[in-house]
């Protein structure tokens, strides 16, 4: 099972039906056939951190996920979202083993950002306005880490990976 978690807030010209819409999309989003569960609601943690709304939507494999992440559904409600969201960050999480499961789900993300580099760039975009980025920490495609991939031992990581 794949777990994504999303906090995000809203600029703050959108109005209060555009939220309402919004939330609708994600909703939608959410509930097609790829997904187990979801919900979408108000953040319950700190409003210091500046998020006033989550998403938790779960996904049973990387088959799913990559039919989720391409589901017109979904490539339709983020047109009317993106524009609208101030900043998000995400936490992912699963109960499959596989140590190579966070480079996996980048790959799926990539191969949408490679069919849409405007959707990449407003999600990026959101992302560094939270101060985090859609890149796991130690995904080869990480900019700030790629020397993981070339076998080069990082503070986090004091054990090489072999190159790709």
């Amino acid at each position: 099972m794949i777990i994504s978690l999303l906090r995000f807030s809203f600029k703050p010209d959108v109005s209060e039906e555009e939220k309402a819409e919004a939330l609708a999309a994600m909703r939608r989003t959410a509930s097609v056939e790829s997904t187990v569960f979801s919900t979408v609601g108000r953040d319950l943690g700190d409003p210091a951190e500046g998020f006033t709304h989550a998403s938790v939507t779960a996904i049973p494999d990387l088959d799913a996920l990559e039919r989720y992440m391409h589901d017109p559904v979904h490539v339709e409600g983020d047109k009317y979202i993106l524009p609208r969201l101030a900043k998000q960050s995400a936490v992912r999480l699963s109960d499959d083993p596989d140590a190579e499961l966070p480079r996996k789900i980048f790959a799926i993300y990539a191969r949408r950002v490679e069919g849409d580099p405007e959707w990449g760039r407003e999600v990026e975009a959101l992302f560094a306005a939270a101060g985090t980025k859609p890149t796991p920490k130690g995904t080869a495609v990480d900019e700030d880490d790629a020397r993981v991939d070339q076998g080069t031992p990082t503070p986090d990581n004091d054990t090489p990976t072999a190159h790709r």
